[in-house]
């Protein structure tokens, strides 16, 4: 079929860390020559959607508006609003996350707390994972904003906030709500989005745990790059496979597929 709407990740798929993907640049510029919608949909929290937007820009020679860039963090924001409890919060992450969730109106709380939210934090510390886990003992609702163990960069794999999640689960005991990809929170609000049927519209991303089980789980067709975080050796035992598979965006036809 030829798809009508593209939701797409970013670290691993579009680049890698600072590493430029060229393919992963052409691929935006032939969604945008063909003016296919097309939604950046990223578990990344450590950065604003304006300072992705200024990134792709500069360092990836890809100029897009702002609206066609969805981060956890906003996903987080919105999934809190629905909850509708008093808007105290303790966040461990850095300024992407922190700035989006106080500008909404949450104010910091490091007692009691209503909502504990976690995003990656490359400044966490001891004393940090002391209140969270403190707090969410207290009954406060404990949020990740993604699931993602690792994330990709020029240096390798490094600590994900899945992992600083997977600690304070194991602390605490509780599970948290997981906000950001695979999970349909912020599937659903993607979809509603970029405005195009779920059934014309496909998941593109270099991690099957995150990216391709978010389409999978959530009724989209999938397509996985391995220019990131899943492997070619891995391909072959995946649980469900992929609709598509590529080595390169390169690769793709928007045509019949």
């Amino acid at each position: 079929m030829t798809y009508q709407g593209y939701l797409i990740d970013l670290d691993g798929t579009i680049y890698e860390g600072k590493k430029r993907i060229p393919a992963g640049e052409r691929f935006v510029h032939r969604l945008q020559e063909r003016q296919i919608p097309y939604l950046f949909v990223t578990n990344n929290t450590t950065r604003r959607p304006e300072t992705i937007q200024a990134m792709l820009a500069e360092e990836f020679n890809i100029v897009t508006p702002l609206e066609t860039i969805y981060t956890a963090s906003l996903a987080t924001i919105d999934y809190m609003n629905d909850l509708g409890k008093d808007k105290t919060v303790y966040v461990i992450g850095e300024d992407g996350l922190k700035s989006a969730i106080y500008e909404a109106g949450y104010i910091e709380d490091t007692n009691n707390p209503a909502y504990v939210v976690v995003g990656l934090d490359t400044d966490l510390t001891y004393e940090k994972l002391t209140i969270a886990t403190l707090a969410i003992q207290k009954g406060a609702t404990f949020i990740g904003t993604n699931p993602d163990l690792n994330i990709p960069t020029e240096r390798g794999h490094l600590p994900g906030a899945g992992s600083i999640l997977a600690l304070l689960e194991a602390a605490t005991r509780i599970k948290p709500a997981i906000i950001g990809k695979p999970k349909s929170i912020i599937m659903d609000k993607a979809l509603e989005i970029l405005g195009t049927e779920k059934s014309q519209t496909i998941m593109v991303g270099d991690n099957y745990l995150t990216d391709i089980r978010a389409g999978i789980d959530n009724g989209f067709s999938t397509l996985l790059v391995l220019t990131g975080f899943t492997k070619p050796e891995e391909v072959a035992h995946l649980p469900i496979a992929p609709t598509h598979v590529l080595n390169s965006l390169d690769e793709w036809s928007f045509d019949e597929n």
